[in-house]
């Protein structure tokens, strides 16, 4: 008898679970299309020209309408003088524009920068000078920003719009433009006449998004029209196969991420590969997205743990959506508290801007329309095309199944590498280090443990903060958790726990030694806190993901000023 092959990650175990409900799922999308990412659009436009494309502020543009805005929006910035291969950075918030420049910059062959509407003046100097963008597209309360840095950038021209962020919002009276252009002036002064560009979608970059990655200072993520066109092709086609006459031309996504992050952006690009309306929020207006959910009933609303904590304090109906959750992990009592007032199962998915999206979890989709009767956590299964394995961090050996190590991707939506230099941050067999610790069940399942850096070596034993957050979350009087580590003081190298806490209504009065003793039941005893901090609120970034670095820098602030540490 010989013995049973052992499998391994090149097996690809979780192939077997793909599956919606009775539907068998595609082992493989390849071979993908070599096309420019515009062309998503110019199809959308013309299989589904009147479908609504987006709608923001209660006001539609169909698919016809978006792709003449962007044709002459194109038209203008190539009669402003850029040309295949020059960089355009905008700072936008959600927003129509952000669209419209996004597919007009790739009409022209060009590269979008898409920067944070939060950054400040160091944030921006730095990365327009790494882009060297010459043209930036902003809203007007930028502008005065924009201008006070123009000497130190690479900065030649300014285009601005008026972009409300809320729907009782009111505009600033428009005083100085500094020299820039009014974007709404180009769209009527142009018609819809760019030039042909001929474009290598394997080797041409449609966007430059940067990123903080697992180290370091931010880098710019270097990704072709082939990366972007692939990972919507092979993860939001792939998927809703099944439920395809359903869906192109026809439903619609609830965008509750800033587009200017990946997530968001790659959910723009899903949407227009399958001719969806798309609804635009600023991710912090709660109400509004409520309002949006009971009224236009969305076939999916993507957003991330935050807003689903959020989502169910407030009004939620019980309709057969599909919540779907990335960005940051998704703890299961946040996920089950959600699914109990809204009636439906959550989807997750997992990815980072080297690599656009890489897992889904179908279970949930599968859940939501019948066809299947349970629902597993974790961010999901590799998506086609894609390998996965897991990885001592320290010696770079494969980890059994079962075990946690970190996650390494390889496929066609990787970048081509971090600006400007092709291949930087890829292994020569073209792996990419994730700087998550993952594991994956017996179903090929992925679940994140913890981020690389938010680690916590107490003594030389690993302590997982998102594994501890969870247990946190189990606790009846926790709201919101928040695991970091600290330096200690009294053992060089090492570093302290310290969890700051959100206490649900009805529980202000928990203490904390309450809290510490029920982590002592818990936790090991190397992964108890040494002190617990209540807080009203826990700091956000803009995609709304507990700040957990503000946090550090803040108790590390406080330590040099008491002397504890230099």
């Amino acid at each position: 008898m010989t013995e049973e092959k052992k499998l391994t990650y090149a097996d690809k175990p979780w192939i077997k679970s793909y599956k919606l409900g009775p539907f068998k799922l595609a082992e493989t999308m390849a071979p993908f299309p070599e096309i420019s990412a515009y062309k998503l659009l110019e199809d959308s436009a013309t299989n589904f020209p009147d479908s609504r494309a987006i709608n923001f502020m209660d006001e539609e543009i169909t698919y016809q309408e978006l792709k003449l805005q962007v044709d002459k929006f194109a038209t203008a910035l190539s009669d402003l003088g850029i040309k295949k291969g020059d960089t355009v950075a905008t700072i936008l918030p959600n927003c129509p524009q952000f669209i419209i420049c996004d597919f007009a910059i790739l009409r022209l062959g060009a590269i979008h920068v898409p920067l944070s509407i939060l950054h400040k003046a160091p944030d921006l100097i730095y990365e327009l000078g790494e882009s060297k963008a010459e043209t930036v597209i902003c809203s007007y309360r930028r502008i005065e920003r924009i201008h006070q840095i123009k000497d130190q950038t690479s900065v030649k021209t300014m285009i601005y719009t008026p972009v409300p962020i809320f729907p009782d919002f009111s505009l600033p009276e428009i005083k100085e433009t500094y020299g820039a252009i009014r974007f709404e002036d180009l769209i009527n002064k142009y018609d819809p006449n760019p030039p042909e560009v001929e474009i290598n979608p394997k080797e041409d970059l449609a966007e430059l998004p940067f990123t903080g990655g697992t180290t370091g200072v931010p880098k710019g993520t270097m990704l072709t029209h082939y990366n972007v066109t692939t990972t919507v092709i092979q993860t939001f086609q792939w998927y809703t196969k099944p439920l395809e006459a359903g869906i192109k031309g026809k439903a619609s996504a609830l965008v509750c991420v800033p587009l200017f992050h990946q997530y968001g952006h790659m959910i723009v690009f899903a949407a227009v590969l399958m001719g969806m309306g798309m609804f635009l929020v600023d991710p912090r207006d709660i109400k509004r997205i409520l309002e949006i959910i009971k009224k236009h009933r969305p076939f999916m609303v993507c957003a991330v743990p935050t807003h689903y904590m959020l989502f169910a304090e407030g009004d939620i109906p019980r309709m057969p959506i599909f919540y779907y959750s990335a960005a940051a992990a998704l703890p299961s009592e946040v996920a089950e508290k959600f699914e109990k007032k809204a009636g439906v199962p959550m989807g997750e998915g997992y990815g980072m801007t080297e690599s656009s999206i890489t897992h889904i979890n179908i279970s949930a989709l599968s859940k939501v329309t019948g066809f299947m009767a349970e629902v597993k956590r974790g961010v999901g299964v590799p998506v086609p095309d894609t390998d996965v394995k897991l990885v001592d961090p320290e010696t770079g050996e494969e980890v059994p199944f079962g075990e946690a190590g970190e996650i390494l991707v390889r496929g066609p939506q990787l970048m081509k590498g971090y600006w400007p230099t092709p291949g930087k941050g890829i292994t020569e067999d073209g792996w990419v280090s994730t700087g998550d610790i993952g594991k994956m069940d017996e179903d090929g399942y992925f679940h994140i443990v913890d981020r690389i850096k938010d680690m916590i070596n107490v003594s030389g034993m690993k302590v997982y903060s998102r594994v501890f957050e969870d247990l946190l979350y189990e606790h009846p009087a926790v709201n919101e958790a928040a695991i970091i580590g600290v330096p200690d003081p009294e053992r060089l190298g090492s570093e302290r726990v310290k969890a700051f806490i959100q206490l649900n209504p009805g529980y202000k009065g928990t203490t904390t030694d309450e809290i510490i003793e029920y982590c002592r039941e818990k936790f090991p005893p190397y992964a108890v806190p040494k002190s617990i901090e209540f807080r009203k609120t826990l700091p956000l970034t803009l995609a709304m993901k507990i700040f957990k670095r503000k946090l550090r820098d803040e108790e590390i602030a406080k330590m040099k000023e008491r002397g504890e540490i230099k």
